[in-house]
């Protein structure tokens, strides 16, 4: 796939200093229409990088444009124009299989509302993903064992969602984050529906898996203590990066 995505869109583009980012958004634009002469411009030239293995806020009002930043990034909605690039290679043009490919074994994702199937538990949730990721079913099972192991929930494995806490149901979204070993994990508001103690010890865990994995995590949030763990800072306001936390 690097070959055919290199054919359409050439080598990565040169970095000034240091290793070629594993994100980079280069002037993304996003409009949204909201009726025939109505619509909201949602990213407007946004523009900022992420390193390998950093933990990284974005952060900025309602409406400042972080989610619709992170969706593209995540590959979940296309720019209407701008470039996004994942791992050294341009992806924002990618389609069908090679997207899904993309999606499936190099990204995870976390959300605030956890997104568990209600009727699934904590070991089924983390392994359907992992079958979805290609792996067999008694992979998938085992594979599941593992991650829930990590995230302190082998001994509630066989509970389900209704059964778990709010922070215990996160662990399991971000055990089955984990599935496909992805290089980066995205969160949107990952503790938005948390209290302060269990978004504290959801952000050590990430923290963790962030040292001991080299994964690099990419959260949105409003919460100022989540992006105070952070390596830095992105502040985003009206669809524009205005500052991505290097500093002076």
């Amino acid at each position: 796939m690097s070959d055919v995505v290199g054919t359409l869109y050439g080598d990565a583009p040169d970095v000034a200093a240091g290793p070629t980012p594993v994100i980079r958004a280069v002037d993304l634009a996003k409009r949204y229409k909201l009726g025939k002469e109505n619509f909201v411009d949602a990213l407007r030239s946004a523009a900022f990088e992420v390193a390998e293995g950093e933990m990284v806020a974005i952060v900025g009002p309602s409406g400042s444009g972080k989610s619709t930043a992170m969706h593209l990034v995540g590959c979940l909605d296309s720019p209407d124009s701008g470039e996004v690039w994942l791992n050294g290679r341009r992806v924002d043009g990618l389609r069908g299989r090679a997207l899904t490919r993309v999606r499936a074994h190099e990204i995870g994702f976390i959300f605030q509302g956890f997104n568990l199937i209600p009727t699934m538990n904590a070991t089924e949730n983390v392994a359907q993903a992992a079958e979805y990721a290609g792996l067999s079913r008694s992979a998938a099972a085992m594979r599941a064992g593992e991650l829930l192991d990590l995230v302190g929930l082998a001994d509630r494995a066989k509970h389900l969602p209704s059964e778990l806490s709010g922070g215990q149901q996160q662990r399991v979204a971000i055990a089955r984050s984990l599935v496909n070993s992805p290089k980066i994990v995205l969160g949107d508001e990952p503790t938005g529906d948390l209290d302060t103690v269990t978004s504290d010890e959801i952000v050590r865990m990430m923290r963790k898996i962030n040292t001991d994995m080299h994964t690099t995590f990419v959260l949105v949030t409003h919460n100022p203590e989540v992006a105070a763990a952070c390596d830095r800072t992105i502040s985003m306001r009206d669809g524009v990066v205005v500052d991505q936390g290097y500093g002076a």
